[in-house]
């Protein structure tokens, strides 16, 4: 080969280079490569310890689906778990950190109603976006909802109160009892209830409040149960609706058991399986879509992550389909937000998630600037606990 040409094909081969380098550098969009940090605020300790457990169980099971998916490109979610220990105040801190972190680009937090109604103002003075799990109205109401960072994932009291009251009439009940949790939730139920028992013509027969950390139910239950009404509602979380249950037993109650949507829990009973035999949960189809034709995309995406955390876990808790929706949510918020590669942007991730649809592995979501609570009360259904578990009701 000549000097010449040597220095010619050298010549060529830089300016090719050079030329890919300035096409890469100057005329294509850099690809975005920073993760998207979600921090969740958990009750991993304390009397709420359970269902906290099950959320950070669905949350890292779902990232973990999220990434090997792709469907992120070149990004990746991170997740940052503090433990609240059940506590409000805790909660609060721990969104006061996650609000002073600018790599955090959401915010998760778990079922504990008192951390999330408390913890408004600090989400919306931090400006973060923050999608709570626990099911209390005054989560989003509270906050005004216009230009809030707030937003909910839960069954609401008046959805689940009317699913329960149309289930009681169909039933024939004429008259109930109720035993409900000492707090916001709680008393929302009690309320709509009330609203929903006039308009059905149903007598609530009395009516009793629990402490949220009370280990003890036997005495109202024996109180609710001594009138013998045709239904006793258990408007609790699991733990506590269980215990009902069992105490519901030991007073020889004939009436039926009816529990709102926070009672939901693991899919399989064990021990309280004979207590609560027969009883009717009102809960999103997740919790059994193992009975269900998957007819559409979305029951079938459900069936998928039903098996998935099933084969995982060994189990299935209802509660874990509201956690990995919220992921889903904030990563397609993320990518349709767009903005400045690398920025964390959360006044554009808010904005687009108040306008969010989608058909979740919890049944349809529709958040609007006016309302940021999503589940939309079709994802509720009626199930029936037989044979130690719980089964779409026939």
């Amino acid at each position: 080969m000549s000097p010449f040409r040597s220095v010619t094909t050298a010549a060529l081969a830089s300016a090719v280079l050079a030329t890919t380098l300035t096409g890469c550098q100057f005329g294509e969009e850099p690809q975005d490569t920073s993760p998207i940090v979600i921090g969740a605020d958990l009750e991993l300790s304390g009397p709420q310890a359970a269902v906290g457990k099950a959320y950070q169980r669905a949350l890292e099971l779902k990232v973990e689906q999220l990434n090997a998916s792709g469907a992120l490109g070149d990004r990746q979610v991170e997740l940052k778990v503090k433990d609240n220990r059940s506590d409000a105040a805790e909660s609060q801190r721990n969104i006061g950190d996650f609000g002073n972190d600018a790599s955090v680009t959401a915010v998760i937090m778990g079922g504990c109603n008192e951390c999330a109604v408390n913890a408004v103002r600090t989400i919306n003075d931090k400006q973060v976006p923050t999608i709570a799990l626990a099911a209390s109205g005054a989560i989003t109401s509270s906050s005004g909802q216009q230009d809030s960072y707030v937003f909910k994932l839960a069954p609401n009291a008046k959805d689940s109160a009317d699913a329960l009251t149309a289930e009681l009439t169909r039933r024939g009940v004429k008259e109930a009892a109720l035993l409900h949790s000492d707090d916001d939730y709680g008393r929302e139920g009690l309320n709509a209830l009330k609203d929903e028992f006039v308009k059905a013509k149903i007598k609530l027969a009395a009516v009793r409040p629990v402490k949220s950390t009370d280990t003890d139910v036997t005495a109202p239950v024996e109180t609710l149960t001594e009138e013998k009404p045709d239904a006793l509602v258990l408007w609790t979380p699991s733990e506590q609706a269980m215990l009902a249950a069992t105490a519901a037993q030991k007073a020889k109650f004939k009436g039926a058991l009816f529990l709102d949507a926070a009672a939901a829990g693991e899919l399989f009973l064990g021990t309280s399986a004979r207590s609560v035999e027969q009883a009717t949960l009102v809960f999103t189809q997740t919790m059994v879509i193992d009975d269900v034709i998957a007819t559409t995309p979305a029951k079938a995406a459900r069936r998928q992550w039903f098996r998935a955390y099933t084969a995982r876990f060994g189990g299935y808790n209802g509660f874990s389909s509201f956690a990995a929706d919220a992921v889903q949510l904030i990563a397609d918020a993320e990518l349709r937000a767009g903005g400045e590669p690398g920025r964390v942007d959360r006044e554009g991730l808010r904005d687009v998630l108040e306008t969010s649809q989608m058909d979740g592995l919890s049944g349809p979501i529709r958040m609007t600037p006016d309302n940021h609570s999503g589940l939309m009360p079709q994802a509720l259904t009626t199930l029936v606990a037989q044979g130690g578990r719980w089964r779409l009701a026939g």
